[in-house]
């Protein structure tokens, strides 16, 4: 880890690294292993998150100088990186470039948090899958307004990810669309036949919500 050892902490396996509601004045890296974040949900501790090395969390209570907004769990032994106000003003003003490099990572990770809530909020799973692929697209750089098809190379599993649903329920629902051709299945790829069509549909449901 070299530069980063002074703010790396290890976590043994099924150790709670914050709980929800806490205060926080922390974020956090993944260097190895998983971490789950799990929220209460009405009287249900639900997991909706499993973070790889890499991926960022804790950042919003910072950000927002609020009460942490779900809990995290060591789902393996893992090593994180613990950055605080204080400390990123040290790494900032000794490593610039590396403090760069994360404060990039640090503004990508708020903004996916930010799209997979609206993902999230919606009851519908059909609509949860479609407004997955939403995101793929609004991802995409000099994408064409007038363009219908676009190719995305993810699986069940990622979308699952984003999506906030088991793999095999998200298979379901592609099953569905692919027989209303909305979708095109591939070893390594899906294509979305009409990307406004899913937008039509995803405002649908949520204009259902209320």
């Amino acid at each position: 880890m070299g530069a980063f050892d002074r703010f790396a902490k290890k976590y043994p396996k099924g150790r709670m690294i914050f709980c929800e509601y806490e205060p926080g004045n922390s974020f956090y890296l993944i260097q190895d292993g998983r971490v789950q974040i799990t929220k209460v949900m009405g009287s249900i501790e639900k997991a909706i998150d499993i973070l790889q090395p890499g991926e960022l969390f804790g950042e919003m209570a910072i950000l927002e100088e609020a009460p942490r907004s779900a809990s995290a769990i060591a789902l393996d032994e893992v090593t994180l990186l613990e950055f605080n106000r204080a400390n990123f003003e040290i790494l900032m003003q000794g490593n610039p470039q590396i403090a760069l490099t994360l404060l990039k990572t640090f503004v990508k990770r708020i903004h996916d948090q930010r799209r997979r809530f609206l993902i999230l909020k919606l009851n519908d799973v059909q609509a949860r899958v479609a407004d997955v692929f939403l995101m793929f697209y609004e991802g995409q750089t000099n994408r064409p307004a007038e363009q219908d098809r676009f190719e995305f190379a993810v699986n069940a599993n990622d979308v699952a990810h984003w999506a906030g649903l088991s793999p095999d329920k998200v298979r379901t629902v592609i099953n569905q669309f692919a027989k209303q051709r909305r979708l095109e299945v591939f070893p390594d790829k899906i294509v979305v036949n009409n990307i406004h069509d899913l937008q039509r549909l995803v405002a649908s449901r949520r204009k259902d919500q209320g």
